[in-house]
């Protein structure tokens, strides 16, 4: 079998990542210099507790422009980062954001109950009555705090996601509500022209680009590539392969590994809006995904007539070649999962290695497009069967199968408990974890 090599990847590799991520970093850390700044410029109010609320309710209000820019879906940032990185920030942000709306309602109402010598609970409704904007905020308040339940794992996993991005839809409101509070009473907004106008821009620097990400640029796309199914092919029992048209598609931003929310659009599903791998390298003619029947979304896929018309949001995710470090790689895929894997051993170059772990050779859905692949490619592929216990991807076995594994970018789609065993598996092992890529499909509002 012949070996394709392609030149070495240049250490630059690695950049892209790393570069986005510092720079998210870089720029909520200046602008929160920023703030403190025009804070401090804008005066202290005698009361120590209102002075906490005050700059509690400054930084929640960055928290919250930022976790617009984290759920805007910017190309830029999502093919360097990933949808499922910036959703577990968008996460995390959420709760450092609830906490720090919480410190402000608290120290306020307090604060300004010590000086007037009111209960807090009559404060807080002395306010709410006699200060405007106030009342804004505290609708706001409950809506974050219901979308915080809501976005909790125990809650997350009982809720459809049509219902749990209903839900969270209501963020805007609370933008909206918590902005307009701002300009209300906010001193720090008013202290001087230069203040007012910095406030400005975040603001619309955060709505301009949730606008561009999740309205302008997908009705762009999806009015440019006029996208329709073009046949639908069943691959196994429960598994059907989508083949979808369009026009242009030669200009359409998309890579192997990437995914899409596909929205076929009949009377029954044009509101389900599902994500679902490439399961092709992009040909610049058409596109493939192939889906398992999982649930009501997916089992559909069958039933779909040629000529549908799709509205197709994406290309999503940073699962690409764009990333890679090492001119060799390891590709792991675990049920369903092989779709991206497929479609990235299709586009990428230099020698790789195909892992592809089922239950039984009956469940090795793509099998025999990876083994022509291979083949073509002068790839190596191993088929790992059997139940989940023993681990047939421990790392004395997967050590086996790829000895130089250290010396590879290693790609991993599956289902969750198989990719945190391979996972763990691979630090074992001593792979860098900047070789290590893969990405879970959880979706933020």
């Amino acid at each position: 079998m012949t070996t394709v090599q392609s030149p070495p990847v240049p250490p630059t590799a690695i950049r892209p990542k790393v570069v986005a991520r510092t720079g998210l970093y870089a720029v909520l850390a200046a602008n929160a210099a920023v703030v403190t700044l025009f804070a401090v410029q804008a005066g202290f109010a005698s009361n120590a507790l209102v002075v906490i609320g005050r700059f509690a309710g400054l930084y929640s209000a960055l928290l919250m422009a930022f976790q617009l820019l984290l759920v805007a879906r910017l190309p830029w940032l999502d093919r360097r980062i990933g949808m499922d990185r910036l959703t577990n920030w968008h996460r995390w942000t959420g709760f450092s954001l609830l906490w720090t709306l919480v410190g402000h309602v608290v120290f306020i109402t307090f604060g300004y109950a010590e000086s007037s010598s009111m209960n807090p609970v009559s404060q807080l409704v002395d306010l709410a009555e006699t200060v405007e904007g106030v009342l804004r905020a505290a609708v706001a308040m409950v809506l974050i705090l219901v979308i915080g339940g809501v976005s909790g794992r125990w809650a997350r996993r009982r809720l459809a996601y049509e219902t749990w991005h209903f839900i969270h839809l209501y963020t805007y409101v609370a933008v909206v509500l918590a902005f307009t509070h701002q300009v209300a009473v906010g001193t720090t907004f008013t202290a001087s022209s230069a203040a007012t106008a910095y406030w400005y821009a975040v603001w619309g620097v955060a709505l301009g680009s949730v606008l561009l990400g999740r309205l302008v640029l997908p009705l762009w796309r999806n009015w440019r590539h006029q996208l329709r199914v073009e046949a639908v092919v069943p691959e196994a029992a429960n598994v059907v392969s989508v083949y979808i048209t369009g026009r242009d598609l030669d200009r359409l931003p998309a890579r192997a590994g990437q995914f899409f929310l596909w929205r076929f659009l009949t009377k029954d599903r044009w509101w389900q809006a599902n994500p679902f791998s490439l399961s092709a390298a992009p040909d610049g003619t058409r596109l493939r995904l192939t889906a398992k029947a999982a649930g009501d979304g997916s089992a559909g896929l069958r039933h779909l007539k040629p000529g549908t018309r799709v509205f197709a949001e994406g290309p999503y995710g940073a699962f690409t070649a764009m990333h890679r470090t090492r001119p060799e790689a390891l590709l792991i895929a675990g049920g369903v999962g092989v779709t991206p894997i497929r479609a990235l051993l299709e586009e990428i170059e230099g020698h790789a290695v195909v892992i592809y772990r089922v239950a039984g050779e009956r469940d090795a859905v793509l099998y025999d497009e990876l083994h022509e692949l291979a083949l073509t490619k002068g790839a190596e592929l191993h088929l790992v069967t059997g139940p989940p216990v023993p681990d047939r991807l421990a790392p004395r076995e997967l050590a086996a199968l790829v000895p130089d594994i250290a010396e590879r970018d290693v790609f991993l789609c599956g289902p969750p408990p198989m990719m945190n065993a391979v996972l763990g598996t691979l630090r074992e092992l001593d792979v860098p974890k900047p070789q290590i890529h893969f990405e879970r499909f959880s979706l933020a509002g």
